[in-house]
């Protein structure tokens, strides 16, 4: 590098290339930095960004000089930036590395001007015309002027881009300028590069490097659990392996060796806990950090809500919180009850604008928005089921601050309210069903006791119903016996949602093969109902309901035949002709008095509920689906066989149109066909039938799923059957089906 540098600076913005002939300040070799580069943290991983980078700016020409590292408060953006920086160094790639902390414009003016001081011997003067004068000294030199400087500037943590209005480093092509931002604004200049979190092996790594400098030697299965209870976010696993170093137990103490991990684990897992009582100190954290995991977005948080609509997006990070962190329907989070949320809890500390005006769809949506412009969310509105994904300390540490019990309760319900304002009575889509299961998994988890009181939120039920709908019997049935469990010890005995609870459960129990066990607690349930809601209320029909069917199913069909006549007239009388539980009887009557020996009985009665079904609940209802497929089935049962194989063709289609591949009823439908298909001797289609059974059974219940074996057993023997692949079906087994 020569001795004097060729300075072209302006003295103000309306100025034009006033040369200066400036001599730099005595130093020992090139390259020269300015500025301080934040140290390498112990442990440092590689990662693919690194390469990203490297790659990026390499091969960016003279078209990319600018290179933005993106990503949430602890990804490690700073420390990807510096490696580069610090690689690129020792590397011999650099005359000049200029490093700026850019929270705010006046700092990004003082280290502008501390490199106009250093590096042109300014002397102190007016911080705006010496930074000025270092950006003009950074662009490109005159035609004809041979003299170059390979610098690169790193403009590290860019709070706000309009604080570096005017500021952003020129296009130079010996130049490169790295900006390390939370910021995803359009503003924000350069070729992007998103950081997220480690990769699991990598957050393993780190662990277990951190911990060994330090002499500790943890098992590495509570290593890897351990990442994964933090979400493999690089800050947080520094802090949490600071913390447990230093509230560890002395090196080889006798029967300690994989303690420390495991009950760092039970604390970080205890929802009692505050994040912040389990990370070092502000004055002990680890690699030069200045900020603990739980602070790492309240900055940001703030900034967020000093975005248009002002105030919203505290509020709606505190919704996002308490619901499924990896994936949450944007329709839950910009639904009425969340409207109505953001309107009565808007941050105080925000500009004057009509903080009384009601929140619209939209207003939650640009605080989505704007959650997501400061990376303390990812808003992905094209991915339909999983628009909004949060890290879970993220969700933690906001959960964390909301301090009032009362104020938690009302999160809580208003989250539940949304959820349940989007959840379908008649699901359609498996995939988003099973989306709103696991939101409301996560959301029961967080609630605590304000969803049982005063009475018991209708999202525990719907969750429970939702697995049943799904296919998933057993697993409802576990459900119900835990929602039966946290009844008993959040209401009084005898509380009428317990009593739905304890019916729901016997409901379940039948459908997963265990109808005499439904039978006796329906019989001790109904005593209880017809003392708490009355003879003919809704619930203790429903009970008795249940009751019948399960008798059936345990194999009393006449038993059950009789009750159902007898009952049905009670619902008429109370409900009238046209009520949902009314027909849904009728539908059940009709089935069960096919499964008693009377087919004939069976088809007259579907028969004559179908139009009431389609008039009362439309053509593509499930009700209205399930009663043709009732009436098809008893019709070939009645002789009617290619009537009943016609009505089942169309009906598969119309299930799928309605209820999508992979739902139990779509299924079920299928595969009644393909059994017709078999008595009516169409092998071949049958074969086809089982063929989409069983890839829809794959996806919906897995490959080892008794119903998936059993498609997986009917497929192979159809196949031997016709010839397509070698073997013998098993004797009889085209007149069993």
């Amino acid at each position: 590098m020569p001795e004097n540098i060729t300075v072209h600076a302006a003295h103000n913005s309306a100025a034009v290339g006033v040369i200066y002939q400036a001599a730099p300040r005595a130093r020992a070799s090139w390259p020269y930095l300015v500025g301080d580069i934040p140290r390498e943290a112990e442990a440092f991983q590689e990662r693919d960004e690194t390469e990203q980078l490297r790659a990026a700016v390499a091969n960016g020409g003279t078209a990319v000089l600018c290179h933005v590292l993106r990503g949430a408060g602890g990804v490690g953006k700073t420390q990807l930036a510096a490696h580069y920086a610090r690689s690129s160094m020792q590397a011999g790639e650099l005359d000049v590395l200029v490093w700026v902390s850019a929270s705010s414009r006046p700092a990004v003016i003082s280290a502008y001007a501390q490199a106009a001081d250093e590096l042109l011997a300014l002397g102190p003067g007016d911080s705006e015309r010496s930074a000025q004068a270092f950006l003009t000294w950074l662009e490109p030199r005159p035609p004809g002027t041979e003299q170059t400087c390979r610098w690169l500037v790193v403009l590290d943590d860019v709070a706000d881009p309009a604080d570096m209005t005017g500021l952003w480093p020129p296009k130079n092509p010996h130049g490169r300028t790295i900006i390390t931002t939370r910021r995803r604004d359009a503003a924000v200049p350069g070729q992007r590069i998103d950081l997220s979190v480690f990769a699991p092996e990598q957050a393993a790594a780190y662990l277990t490097g951190f911990l060994a400098e330090h002499g500790r030697h943890e098992d590495s299965g509570e290593i890897s659990a351990l990442a994964g209870d933090l979400d493999y976010l690089p800050l947080a696993l520094s802090q949490a392996a600071a913390y447990v170093v230093d509230a560890g137990v002395p090196v080889g103490c006798p029967g300690c060796t994989h303690e420390q991990c495991r009950n760092y684990r039970r604390r970080l897992a205890d929802r009692a806990t505050k994040l912040a009582t389990i990370l070092p100190e502000p004055d002990a954290l680890p690699d030069d950090q200045s900020t603990t995991v739980a602070a790492a977005w309240s900055l940001s948080i703030e900034r967020a809500d000093a975005l248009r609509p002002f105030g919203l997006a505290r509020p709606a990070l505190q919704l996002a919180a308490v619901l499924e962190p990896n994936g949450i329907p944007q329709d839950i989070l910009t639904s009425q009850p969340a409207c109505d949320y953001l309107t009565n809890h808007r941050s105080a500390a925000t500009p004057t604008s009509a903080p009384d005006t009601e929140v619209t769809e939209q207003d939650a949506w640009d605080a989505l928005r704007n959650l997501h412009r400061l990376s303390l969310i990812d808003h992905t509105p094209d991915t339909l089921h999983q628009a909004v994904r949060v890290h879970r300390l993220t969700q933690r540490a906001t959960r964390d601050d909301v301090f009032a019990p009362n104020e938690y309760d009302q999160l809580t319900r208003a989250a539940a309210d949304a959820l349940m304002s989007t959840w379908s009575e008649v699901e359609r889509d498996t995939a988003l069903a099973a989306t709103l299961r696991a939101n409301a998994t996560a959301l029961t988890g967080h609630a605590s006791n304000s969803l049982y009181q005063p009475t018991i939120h209708p999202v525990h039920y719907r969750a429970g119903q939702s697995l049943g709908e799904s296919g998933q019997a057993d697993a409802a049935v576990l459900y119900f016996q835990d929602l039966v469990e946290a009844a008993s010890r959040h209401l009084i005995a005898g509380h009428p949602d317990a009593l739905v609870a304890r019916r729901l459960l016997a409901d379940y129990r039948s459908m997963s093969g265990d109808a005499s066990r439904a039978v006796a607690a329906l019989k001790e349930l109904l005593l209880e109902m017809r003392e708490e809601f009355g003879q003919n209320h809704q619930e203790t029909l429903s009970a008795q309901l249940s009751l019948a069917h399960s008798r059936g199913i345990s194999g009393d069909a006449s038993g059950t035949v009789a009750a159902f006549e007898e009952l049905l007239p009670k619902v008429k009388n109370e409900f009238g002709e046209n009520h949902t539980l009314t027909l849904s009887t009728r539908l059940i009557l009709a089935d069960w008095l096919g499964k008693a020996g009377d087919p004939s009985g069976a088809v007259a009665a579907a028969k004559e509920l179908l139009p009431d079904m389609k008039r009362e609940l439309s053509e593509d209802h499930p009700e209205t689906l399930s009663t043709r497929m009732v009436l098809a089935d008893w019709q070939g049962i009645a002789g009617e066989r290619s009537e009943a194989v016609a009505e089942l063709e169309r009906l598969a289609s119309d299930f799928l149109a309605a209820r999508g591949a992979d739902h139990p009823d779509t299924i079920a439908s299928r595969m009644l066909l393909a059994r017709w298909r078999i008595k009516t001797g169409d092998l071949a289609e049958a074969v086809a039938d089982y063929k989409e059974v069983l890839a829809a059974m794959m996806r919906a219940f897995g490959a080892d799923d008794p119903r998936t074996v059993g498609a997986l057993f009917c497929v192979t023997s159809l196949q031997a059957m016709t010839g397509e692949i070698p073997g013998h079906a098993p004797q009889g087994f085209a007149g069993q089906m």
